[in-house]
């Protein structure tokens, strides 16, 4: 399989398989076939390490938002400790990408990619001696690993897409990544389902700790060879050109954003929808491995059903949306999340909350495309892109973060509310379960009489919308990085 996309690669470059059409010196000749034999030997060898690295990398990416509140909770976590490891690292990882074309540019891009990527690896190794170990005050460190999990991961994010735009040739671009895509989802869900059976087993024979060592064993083992393998890759953009006063036009041009009236009720609501989310997401897993004391196999199952049905329903919804638009599959979505946590009180049979999990990833899955689509229609034409998006990025992070803090809040003292107002549920949980509810209504009625049609921006026709799963994210499921590519007309 790697073979043929890699091919089809190499056919698509016209640099490396067509001669050139004016009579050349042999000598100009021999020196023009060399450096295209030299380009097809290092794309080939490129490409094929970047697919091997999409499958070590997911034994890390299956392990690290899929477990992290499990985690937390095997290390004892208290319901406000669950808040900070829902909301620190979102927020850490957001300070991370603002910093990163400034820090990178002090560095050969290859070498600063490779080097994170392995500094990642031993913050997850030193998650599994945490859960060897068990040391005092081993949440807070756990948190603690967990921001620099993802400071690091933003830190290499937005780097890794410009050496892939700049290796992969242009034509086929979909292809790779839609490969790219089907092994990651693929290793990881296989990870992930190993994971909750390595759980399993070792919780029942009542070893937990060594589930969790395990399993933090193979994710780091596996982002060192996505380290090695990155290494290496060749890079024909080794260095990002230092120019000074970076830092300082990038808060400028968020300045100039924020004035956009549209962009900025976008971006408020699309945030204080998340930070609604963050109240009650943490919480999820608290409910269902101590409430409900799921095994972690079925803890498992229950996530993969709103993967899954992420995955299967964005096609849907990017047809939908072509036909009648992002703002209105917008309000849809925004409509049906607020009852997603209300849905929870109702019945704790196993059978009803996968159906519930799966009635989630619908949900989401509209709202992650819609939204992302929305954005880049919204931006003023000819502005950059990545500056608006990193706008919104950054306030979600710190609206989440002050989300999850409020839901910690609520649910320490949720227990002494019921005792004090006399209410009988069947969980405290479910008083932030409800806040969540109530809060994410108002937001979604605040934005509805604001939200605009966009004029669409013209596009290529039969533009072909290309996703990579980045990982699964505790708030809003399946995280996405987007790529537009143009597909041929087949006449």
């Amino acid at each position: 399989m790697q073979l043929a996309i890699i091919s089809a690669f190499l056919s698509s470059n016209r640099a490396c398989v067509e001669p050139m059409s004016l009579p050349i010196p042999a000598e100009e000749t021999s020196s023009n076939d060399g450096r295209r034999t030299a380009r097809c030997r290092w794309l080939r060898d490129t490409l094929k390490r970047s697919q091997q690295e999409a499958v070590a990398s997911s034994a890390m990416t299956a392990t690290s938002d899929n477990f992290f509140n499990a985690f937390a909770i095997f290390m004892g976590a208290t319901l406000g400790q669950m808040a900070w490891v829902s909301g620190l690292p979102q927020l850490f990882g957001a300070l991370s990408q603002l910093l990163s074309v400034w820090l990178a540019s002090h560095f050969a891009r290859k070498g600063f990619i490779a080097f994170c990527a392995a500094l990642q690896a031993l913050v997850v190794l030193s998650m599994g001696a945490l859960a060897a170990f068990r040391p005092e005050h081993g949440v807070w460190l756990f948190i603690a690993l967990a921001a620099l999990y993802h400071g690091f991961i933003n830190l290499i994010q937005p780097h890794w897409r410009a050496w892939m735009g700049a290796v992969v040739p242009p034509r086929r671009r979909g292809a790779f990544f839609a490969a790219r895509t089907r092994l990651t989802m693929g290793a990881s869900l296989t990870v992930f389902f190993l994971g909750g059976g390595i759980l399993s087993l070792c919780d029942s024979a009542g070893m937990a700790w060594l589930g969790f060592s395990l399993l933090f064993s193979i994710a780091a083992m596996g982002r060192w060879v996505s380290a090695w393998l990155l290494w290496q890759m060749h890079d024909p953009e080794p260095r990002t050109v230092r120019t000074p006063g970076v830092f300082v036009r990038t808060l400028k041009n968020f300045r100039e954003a924020w004035k956009d009236a549209t962009f900025r009720q976008y971006s408020l609501f699309v945030a204080g929808m998340q930070a609604m989310v963050a109240i009650s997401a943490p919480f999820f897993a608290v409910y269902m491995l101590e409430g409900l004391h799921f095994s972690y196999l079925e803890f498992v199952l229950a996530s993969v059903a709103s993967v899954i049905t992420q995955f299967v329903t964005l096609r849907f919804w990017g047809r939908f949306s072509d036909l009648y638009g992002n703002r209105l599959v917008m309000l849809i979505t925004s409509s049906l999340i607020p009852s997603l946590p209300l849905l929870w009180l109702f019945s704790d049979n196993y059978g009803y909350i996968l159906a519930i999990q799966a009635f989630s990833g619908f949900a989401w899955s509209g709202f992650t495309l819609s939204t992302a689509n929305y954005l880049y229609d919204i931006r003023p034409f000819r502005s950059d892109f990545a500056t608006y998006a990193a706008v919104q990025s950054a306030l979600s992070a710190a609206l989440v973060f002050v989300g999850a803090m409020v839901g910690g809040f609520i649910a320490s003292h949720a227990a002494d509310f019921l005792s004090f107002t006399g209410w009988e549920l069947a969980s405290p949980i479910f008083v932030v379960f409800l806040v969540s509810t109530f809060l994410r209504t108002l937001v979604t009625l605040w934005f509805i009489p604001r939200a605009v049609e966009p004029k669409v921006r013209p596009r290529p026709d039969l533009l072909r919308l290309v996703f990579r799963i980045r990982g699964f994210n505790a708030i809003s499921g399946v995280a996405l990085d987007f790529l537009t590519v143009v597909k041929r007309r087949k006449d």
